[in-house]
């Protein structure tokens, strides 16, 4: 898990270089079709990048966005009409049948589909009109790192070149050097779960953007470290389950700089009023982990996501558990 996580600088510098031609051509189809509304298929970490993307659609080009649940089909047997949508199915490893058989529905009726798939020679690849590869190269880990992080880049040079945005172009070319300087927080990272080695629950906090990391980082303390983790938004964290920090129940938030950094703030000062344990990770300038600014919102989530990543390995280190074999789990699910 770690020595993959560590990769996370030179997969988003190849698929930079590698996926350029495509991005073109899928921006240019965009364009020509200009779908009403967005639609994501995913299971798992790929889901949870589904979320961080859902925010950036809506945002950066103001395409509403929905989760479309695949046993729909699947179990239920009813066909979506998807004409005029823009289908986004991201996997791993391509080979899981309800996503893929979503995909070729959608297809069927009308939709724009979009694969982002690191196994290129995958059914979900050959379903797809259009296939944005993670260029991840093989991940052996069960708890996905490199390719959570490249299922949150692919996407966006299509944004920017349909947005014209500069200042995306400009972060997203020095990403993998701030992915390479967040490598440089791995102590910082390691010494933060130190605190945490115990706990055997963990609420996870996030607003806006960060919201899909924090999904993502309570599932892989599930899968790490057999805690009991849960993802809330820093908004609704106040709508009943705030009671659980009447138990003592610690806190991990993810603190950002857009948009939602002064809600955020403002949430996590009350929680700490009321005696809270919390953390923060982002590139807040008082975080617990400072993470590196890349310069734009949508790729500030990857270094905030690497750092819980050598956050999430030592935290199991630091519990005498190996991060890379958790019990009762394989690293491709097929579900139906």
């Amino acid at each position: 898990m770690l020595q993959e996580a560590r990769e996370a600088p030179q997969v988003i510098a190849r698929q930079l270089v590698e996926n350029a031609d495509v991005c073109v051509a899928l921006a240019a189809a965009i364009r020509e079709r200009r779908p009403a509304y967005g639609v994501t298929v995913a299971r798992g970490s790929s889901d949870h990048a589904c979320t961080v993307l859902k925010y950036a659609l809506e945002t950066e080009l103001h395409l509403p966005v929905a989760s479309l649940g695949p046993s729909v089909l699947t179990l239920y047997g009813a066909r979506l009409d998807l004409h005029g949508a823009l289908l986004i199915a991201v996997s791993q490893s391509g080979a899981s049948p309800d996503v893929v058989e979503n995909v070729r529905a959608a297809r069927e009726s009308g939709a724009l589909t979009v694969a982002l798939v690191n196994v290129e020679d995958s059914d979900l690849a050959h379903t797809a009109e259009f296939v944005l590869p993670l260029r991840c190269g093989e991940e052996r880990a069960v708890a996905a790192t490199k390719s959570y992080l490249a299922s949150l880049g692919a996407f966006l040079p299509v944004i920017a070149a349909l947005t014209g945005d500069s200042t995306l172009t400009t972060a997203l070319g020095g990403l993998p050097d701030a992915l390479e300087r967040t490598l440089t927080l791995e102590a910082q990272a390691s010494d933060l779960a130190e605190r945490y080695r115990f706990v055997e629950n963990l609420l996870i906090l996030a607003r806006g953007l960060h919201y899909g990391v924090a999904q993502e980082a309570a599932l892989k303390l599930k899968e790490t470290s057999g805690i009991h983790a849960e993802a809330y938004s820093a908004a609704e964290f106040a709508h009943g389950p705030r009671r659980l920090l009447a138990e003592g129940l610690p806190l991990l938030g993810f603190a950002p700089t857009d948009a939602a950094q002064n809600a955020t703030t403002a949430a996590y000062s009350d929680l700490r009023a009321g005696g809270a344990d919390l953390r923060t990770i982002g590139p807040a300038p008082d975080s617990t982990v400072v993470t590196p600014s890349t310069g734009h919102a949508l790729t500030d989530t990857l270094p905030s996501a690497l750092t819980f990543y050598l956050y999430a390995a030592h935290l199991a280190r630091h519990r005498g558990l190996n991060p890379d074999a958790p019990p009762g789990l394989s690293k491709v699910t097929r579900t139906r």
